[in-house]
């Protein structure tokens, strides 16, 4: 398609796109009594006008059963999780026994490298991404210290090259062949935070398991965004928050995913929990730990359920719409805003240097912008001026154009904001 820099042409894309009529399931901040531009969804997703109906369900319940909201709410609170079963095993490519919600994120992971990491003898090095965001490096290092290794032995970094602003694949496959037979876990996140690189999670998870290796991801930017195939790549273990793409609330409910073929080890390592151990005798508080087949194994307390509330209404929305159409909105939405930047940059004689790779495949929804010649004040006419985006240190803004929720003339109209604040600077 030959795209056009017109808010005529923008709005003809909106009325042509079959995911338009989701845009008014949400609730848009204001600024100047106007509804923003709201590019923010990869570190905090809109509230869908649905989700109050589901948290008040559940304060209602409270109310008038008390206690017997367990069993006798409209959605009983003691297997509420398991309402989440199949629609999310639909948005991470995964059986429905392979996917549970619980905890947070950082939670998740930690808990999942109680069962996944286990260095022994000369075989106790992890591989990550330089730079990945801060809770996984905390996470990792924390992990290696526990087990009473050096961060700076027990830790193998990929590097990008010189100059270069994403992680070349051949480099990771070239790092797990070198790291080899002192490699236990390569974990990655499957989208990189601050350049919105998508990393080839089928490919890197053959290769680390060639090397004897287990395979997680964090899935903080990737669930909800882009195609996951979790089951079929042979992933062991993933988790992802909620709160970013699928729209659940700050700090809400994590997901996590644990390939079946791990379901029946009773003898892998674990920290347990009552609520992971196995649902028909949960009640009947026996001394031995007996741990529910599938993810659910791995759950430990009874699960907040006014959190998980706002997870459920955005998931089973999810459902409705379903990842492939979300996905070629995503490519499309995408694809415009990156010619809008290209149009401005070349109206304002400015100059955008886009970081995020250009394939499509290697990208999902967002656009990281280096601002050369632009700086922090440029951000700040922005948010002043209705585009909610985000800055990153040096000179770099982030761009996500959600496709439940932006529409393509917030993309010809950030534009104009755009070119404005470069002229008015």
């Amino acid at each position: 398609m030959t795209f056009q820099n017109t808010k005529a042409f923008a709005q003809q894309l909106d009325a042509e796109d079959p995911l338009s009529k989701y845009r008014d399931e949400f609730h848009f901040p204001k600024v100047n009594g106007k509804k923003v531009i709201y590019f923010t969804g990869n570190s905090l997703g809109l509230q869908p006008k649905r989700t109050k109906a589901y948290v008040d369900e559940i304060m209602t319940d409270w109310a008038e059963l008390a206690v017997e909201g367990h069993f006798y709410a409209h959605k009983p609170w003691w297997d509420y999780q398991e309402r989440f079963a199949n629609p999310l095993s639909k948005i991470v490519g995964a059986k429905p026994s392979e996917v549970t919600v619980m905890n947070t994120l950082t939670v998740n992971l930690h808990l999942l490298m109680v069962s996944f990491y286990k260095p022994e003898g000369k075989r106790f090095k992890i591989l990550c991404e330089a730079k990945a965001f801060p809770s996984d490096q905390y996470m990792i290092q924390s992990q290696v210290k526990f087990h009473g290794y050096k961060p700076e032995d027990a830790i193998v970094e990929i590097q990008r090259r010189e100059g270069e602003h994403n992680i070349r694949l051949e480099d990771v496959l070239a790092k797990i062949k070198e790291v080899g037979d002192e490699l236990a876990l390569v974990l990655i996140g499957g989208v990189n935070y601050y350049t919105g690189q998508v990393f080839d999670i089928k490919t890197i998870t053959k290769a680390g398991h060639e090397a004897g290796a287990k395979v997680g991801w964090d899935l903080a930017h990737a669930a909800g965004n882009i195609k996951l195939e979790l089951h079929d790549w042979n992933v062991d273990f993933a988790a992802w928050c909620s709160y970013k793409y699928m729209n659940s609330g700050p700090g809400n409910a994590s997901g996590c995913f644990v390939h079946e073929k791990h379901h029946h080890n009773k003898e892998l390592p674990r920290f347990a929990g009552w609520w992971g151990h196995n649902k028909e005798r949960r009640f009947k508080m026996e001394p031995d730990f007996d741990p529910a087949n599938g993810a659910e194994g791995w759950q430990i307390s009874n699960l907040p359920v006014l959190s998980l509330a706002p997870y459920l209404a955005s998931v089973e929305m999810f459902d409705e719409i379903g990842m492939d159409a979300l996905i070629e909105k995503r490519d499309k939405i995408t694809a415009y805003l990156e010619f809008i930047l290209h149009e401005i940059d070349k109206e304002v004689d400015s100059t955008f240097e886009i970081i995020t790779p250009l394939a499509p495949s290697e990208r999902a929804s967002q656009l990281s912008v280096f601002l050369h010649g632009e700086g922090r004040k440029l951000f700040d006419y922005l948010m002043k001026n209705g585009v909610i985006t985000d800055w990153r240190e040096p000179n770099v803004i982030r761009l996500a154009p959600v496709p439940l929720y932006c529409s393509y003339e917030d993309m010809y109209e950030f534009g104009q904001v755009l070119k404005a604040g470069i002229l008015n600077s």
